[in-house]
């Protein structure tokens, strides 16, 4: 261990950025055994772990490092998803650099941080070749517990629920489960079967997991709360923020998860809406996060002839992750910075044929950091364009049957809770974003465990 000095920080390969344009396989190889463990080795073992505190999960890093670095492979394995529901999709999927490695020592010394996030990978998928599983109680208690919706949140409640012996029933609405770990995110950075197995886990475990259903809908929450002893709600929040602009609605103007979604289930050979076709057409992109970034590389990947993305503050402000900035330009994206949408231009047939812009300047920082967003006064200019995806974030849907059962919610129908995650109605706990907004998956992930530990510690 300590091996800094002497070993640079890498990076696990992936593949060309002209190969994998024609395809939705993941782009990042596992890294081999030697990689993982010599990575490893170059962990620091701080008495106060600061990769630890970075994390939602509050993972064991340092302890599947330690492992990994000795070759105890089924070590780092029972280690990493002793706290993790599932370590194979953080590992993929969160952004390390604003999280554990952000947090890593060495990043805070002038080194370059430990690459925990592929390591963790690594872990998890070596573990499964050679035929380990998550752990599961063998021993099981007459209760019962209903969980809505199949997310994030969703499958980290499960996983701590069921090792306790209780048992789960989920309940989701679409044809497939996950939520937006599978309609959401893109097969390139996670592959659906990656996620799947994990539900064929949680089912050997006793879990029963009923599709199409959607509470509220085909199944009254009335009936949840007769027949079980909690109630778990996970729904998410898939209402993309529309930017309130005139001509929104207009033929050619998307918002992210529509897009997302229509294109994985065109994947799935699901019946899709053919509208968000981008073949030989010219896209632009509004936003600067992570669904930003996969909108263009989906659409980069479906044939567009150009894809811009615009955002209306700079560089070093975009909110998303620097690895999937990065993956983007390598794909051919341009980037305009510091602009900011003001009008949508369409033809006589209401077809989207532009975007009026004006650019803007960021203000000298507040007593937080915080840099406001200006309008340069006289600064309109037009990029021409066929398809306008607005990425900018979700919102959380009304669902009636919250109200309806006594379950209270803020003013942007986020579901309120305490810090064990119980709502306003006894035994109805909540997790993910339609608790805390739209948010990360290892955030929710948190909220899922946290509640079932609550659950637990009111049931048995």
């Amino acid at each position: 261990m300590q091996n800094f000095i002497n070993l640079e920080r890498i990076e696990p390969r992936k593949r060309g950025s002209n190969q994998r344009k024609k395809d939705y396989n993941e782009i990042y190889e596992i890294f081999k055994t030697t990689e993982a463990s010599s990575q490893s080795e170059r962990c620091v073992q701080c008495g106060d772990p600061y990769c630890n505190s970075g994390c939602p999960l509050h993972n064991y890093i340092p302890f599947w490092l330690r492992a990994t670095a000795k070759k105890d492979y089924e070590l780092a394995f029972r280690l990493s998803n002793e706290t993790n529901p599932f370590p194979e999709i953080t590992g993929r999927i969160c952004p390390q650099d604003r999280l554990c490695e952000g947090a890593c020592t060495l990043q805070r010394d002038g080194y370059e941080a430990i690459t925990i996030g592929s390591i963790e990978t690594y872990i998890s998928e070596y573990g499964f070749n050679k035929g380990l599983k998550p752990e599961f109680s063998k021993l099981t208690t007459n209760k019962r517990v209903a969980i809505v919706g199949s997310g994030p949140a969703g499958i980290s409640c499960a996983t701590f629920l069921l090792r306790a012996g209780i048992g789960v029933d989920m309940f989701e609405k679409a044809n497939r489960a996950g939520g937006l770990l599978t309609y959401g995110i893109p097969n390139f950075k996670l592959d659906k079967e990656v996620v799947f197995r994990r539900f064929e886990w949680l089912k050997e475990a006793g879990m029963n997991l009923y599709l199409n259903s959607e509470v509220g809908k085909d199944i009254e929450f009335k009936k949840l709360l007769k027949e079980y002893d909690a109630i778990f709600i996970a729904i998410g929040a898939e209402q993309s923020k529309k930017i309130n602009m005139a001509n929104e609605d207009s033929d050619g103007v998307f918002l992210a998860i529509d897009f997302l979604k229509n294109i994985q289930r065109k994947y799935f050979n699901e019946e899709y809406d053919k509208r968000y076709h981008v073949a030989n057409k010219r896209v632009v992109v509004v936003g600067g996060g992570d669904t930003a970034m996969d909108c263009i590389r989906t659409a980069l990947r479906e044939g567009a002839s150009s894809v811009k993305c615009l955002y209306r503050r700079d560089l070093a402000n975009m909110p998303g992750s620097k690895k999937e900035y990065k993956n983007a330009l390598e794909e051919g994206a341009d980037f305009v910075y510091l602009s900011s949408p003001k009008e949508i231009l369409i033809d006589k047939d209401s077809k989207v044929v532009g975007l009026k812009m004006q650019k803007t300047k960021l203000s000298k920082k507040d007593e937080s950091g915080r840099q406001r967003v200006e309008i340069v006064e006289g600064s309109d200019f037009i990029i021409e364009t066929d398809i306008i995806i607005f990425a900018l974030g979700f919102d959380v849907k009304k669902v009636d049957f919250l109200e309806q059962n006594g379950i209270k919610t803020n003013k942007w129908n986020e579901i309120l809770a305490d810090e064990n995650r119980q709502s306003s109605q006894k035994l109805v706990f909540t997790g993910g974003d339609c608790f805390r907004g739209s948010d990360l998956a290892v955030n929710a992930a948190s909220d899922g465990k946290i509640a079932a530990e609550s659950i637990i510690d009111q049931l048995l």
